[in-house]
């Protein structure tokens, strides 16, 4: 399985070298999830997957006059949607490729999910921004060879609000808690979506992460736009 991150940066003002793209990641050519730039439908993907309706991860939501459209000609699938985007709940093959959907907590005003992909013998999971994953879930995430995930946050506990109204939690969990519940069930962890501490300072941040992957015993990359890995 071959994989090329697209784009490494999320919802900031902040950007760098290597990290100035929104959210994307091409699976063989194939199978797009996340679509936070235009320029990535020029790699004519089979489908699009989507983990939320933000617009760095859905850039036509910015549009008023396309919103939820997606009028791109090629399956879009998304845990929430109308118009042309299918909503996906359920495990499905699309390009190829068993596609599990796993619910995830993340946004007041948007649903989201992270996507287990398989493909032959490889396994991969691919979050978008998230604070949890409930524990009826977890069985889906056994056995992974790799797994692409938010660096939204660095500190422990990340930047999560509840909503007295709803009693819903919404925002950001940090990259500590996300190694804490993915290291029993992968050696290696790739960091993309940064907020703006990672571009505070990119040798420092990735000073953090390196202590952070020996600290726990497994392998933490920063992923970076156009990033190619081999699974």
């Amino acid at each position: 399985m071959h994989l090329l991150i697209l784009g490494s940066r999320g919802e900031v003002d902040h950007s760098a070298p290597y990290h100035s793209r929104h959210s994307g990641l091409l699976i063989d050519s194939t199978l797009l999830i996340d679509l936070g730039e235009e320029e990535f439908l020029e790699h004519n993907p089979e489908a699009v997957l989507l983990t939320h309706l933000h617009p760095d991860h859905a850039y036509f939501v910015r549009d008023s006059k396309i919103k939820q459209e997606c009028p791109f000609g090629l399956p879009v699938y998304a845990p929430e949607g109308n118009g042309n985007i299918k909503i996906l709940h359920k495990a499905k093959t699309i390009a190829g490729y068993t596609v599990n959907p796993i619910l995830t907590h993340h946004s007041l005003k948007v649903e989201s999910q992270a996507y287990r992909i398989d493909s032959d013998s490889k396994r991969i999971l691919y979050t978008g921004d998230m604070i949890w994953i409930d524990k009826k879930y977890h069985h889906l995430l056994e056995g992974l060879d790799l797994v692409i995930t938010e660096g939204s946050y660095m500190r422990k506990g990340g930047l999560v609000r509840k909503d007295k109204k709803a009693g819903k939690i919404y925002g950001h969990t940090g990259i500590p808690d996300l190694v804490s519940l993915f290291k029993d069930h992968c050696a290696h962890i790739v960091l993309v979506h940064f907020g703006s501490w990672f571009y505070d300072s990119a040798v420092q941040a990735r000073r953090k992460i390196k202590d952070l992957a020996k600290k726990n015993g497994i392998t933490i990359t920063a992923g970076y736009d156009n990033m190619s890995l081999t699974i």
